[in-house]
């Protein structure tokens, strides 16, 4: 073996073992990440789930370095879901643990525990949400008269427009299991495009297609091969973003974009709200179903399987495109955003980007009538496809409350998984559980 070769060899063999090394360390990590501290809220009732007029109560439990708390003291505040605090106080700790009365309902949704306390001088803060009837729970947002009728002349309007995209084969995507293409795909004849990374198993033969949407934000396709087990398993997946931005551009420069035109007083999910017709999100959910055109041309695709699936801002777009789509044979969505946006008007929470808590002008009647076109539970009621969501009920960003209100309105065949103690979050088992479920739900 030569010298230059030798060397090679060496710098791979480090690079293996230090790639190890991370992975064992990371692996090593438990909850909390990297805290001294662990809190843990326990409701009396296991399922965090109470009927309305029920009291609940939750021991709150905290440990430094595995070690009970003793004598701390912890100050609460409780309210509904995404509400003010309309009750509060505070209890000690014994042996690192104390029980704090939660109260009840007398209407179905959520109260949120907010506790705090101080150790060594410094603060830590923790929450819990217990539900009162949420299979009780309704949307504030109608179903506008016209609704399918406005949505079925846009899709007419759009179909008029052939399909038209580029094909670009990415090599740094690719395995020796599955091929990676970077798609621009053309939306209009005013020029609008989305890009997006499409995957397929290698060998040849008929595949499902899954389309994937992202979540809220101008960026790029984050870790790309992160779902790479789709394509391994004999799905053909397309992962989109929705601005006309190549996802091969560097994270710095969306960062730019991102800072320039989404700022809270102009960001994309504003941008001409005062009109049905108008509204940013229109382009965007009909890429949604121009994916769906491209995903079905394709002489790979079986035929039968068109498989929709998102979490958050992409779990919304899941939705939508499964109601909008009657080509859409699954539906799997985590924490759906854009649900019930228009509910701090019911004086309970509303779905992301909270217009009526993070913005003072959303409260106009042509903002409100735009909303009915856009949201989500209007979208679930058109759903036919067998469909699973999955959410928490920590989730301060797309809340239960929400959640529960578009699994409620959907009349299509249905399964949850309810996880209570996430927030915005999915883990990697859930997430492949995903893939487990379409298997199982293929035609």
């Amino acid at each position: 073996m030569n010298t230059k070769m030798n060397r090679t060899l060496k710098k791979l063999l480090l690079s293996v073992w230090i790639l190890s090394i991370t992975s064992l360390w990371a692996v090593a990590e438990n909850y909390p990440y990297r805290s001294d501290v662990l809190w843990a809220t326990v409701p009396n009732h296991a399922d965090w789930l109470y009927k309305t007029g029920e009291q609940a109560t939750v021991e709150v439990q905290m440990y430094k370095y595995g070690i009970p708390v003793d004598k701390a003291l912890v100050t609460y505040e409780i309210g509904g879901d995404m509400m003010p605090a309309d009750a509060q106080g505070n209890v000690t700790l014994k042996n690192g643990k104390a029980v704090i009365p939660i109260g009840t309902m007398k209407q179905p949704g959520f109260r949120d525990c907010r506790v705090k306390a101080t150790v060594d001088g410094k603060t830590y803060a923790h929450h819990v949400k217990v539900g009162f009837s949420p299979e009780k729970l309704q949307p504030y947002t109608s179903l506008p008269a016209d609704f399918n009728q406005f949505w079925e002349k846009a899709k007419t309007e759009q179909a008029a427009f052939p399909l038209s995209y580029t094909k670009e084969h990415v090599a740094k995507y690719s395995t020796d299991k599955i091929d990676c293409y970077l798609i621009k795909l053309q939306l209009n004849r005013r020029g609008q495009s989305i890009y997006g990374y499409l995957f397929y198993p290698k060998g040849g033969g008929k595949y499902p297609v899954v389309l994937c949407p992202p979540g809220a934000g101008i960026k790029t396709i984050k870790e790309p091969l992160r779902h790479k087990y789709y394509a391994e398993q004999g799905f053909i997946r397309f992962e989109i973003e929705i601005h006309g931005l190549n996802p091969e551009m560097s994270d710095e420069e969306f960062k730019e974009i991102s800072t320039a035109f989404n700022g809270g007083e102009n960001g994309y999910l504003t941008n001409g709200l005062d009109s049905r017709d108008n509204y940013y999100m229109k382009r965007v959910y009909l890429a949604c179903v121009r994916s769906i055109d491209l995903l079905t041309s394709l002489p790979e695709w079986d035929g039968k399987n068109v498989i929709v699936q998102g979490g958050s801002q992409g779990g919304a777009l899941a939705l939508i495109t499964a109601g909008l789509d009657q080509r859409v044979t699954a539906c799997v969505a985590n924490h759906p955003a854009l649900s019930d946006m228009a509910g701090y008007k019911a004086g309970r929470a509303g779905g992301y980007p909270h217009f009526f808590r993070n913005s003072v002008d959303m409260d106009s009647p042509a903002k409100l009538k735009t909303m009915a076109y856009y949201d989500v539970v209007n979208f679930a009621k058109q759903i036919q496809a067998d469909t699973f969501i999955t959410w928490g009920f920590n989730d301060d960003v797309c809340p239960p409350t929400t959640s529960y209100i578009v699994y409620n309105a959907l009349n299509c065949p249905k399964e949850a998984l309810i996880t209570p103690i996430n927030e915005h979050w999915t883990s990697s088992d859930t997430e492949y559980g995903h893939l487990l479920w379409i298997k199982k739900h293929l035609k």
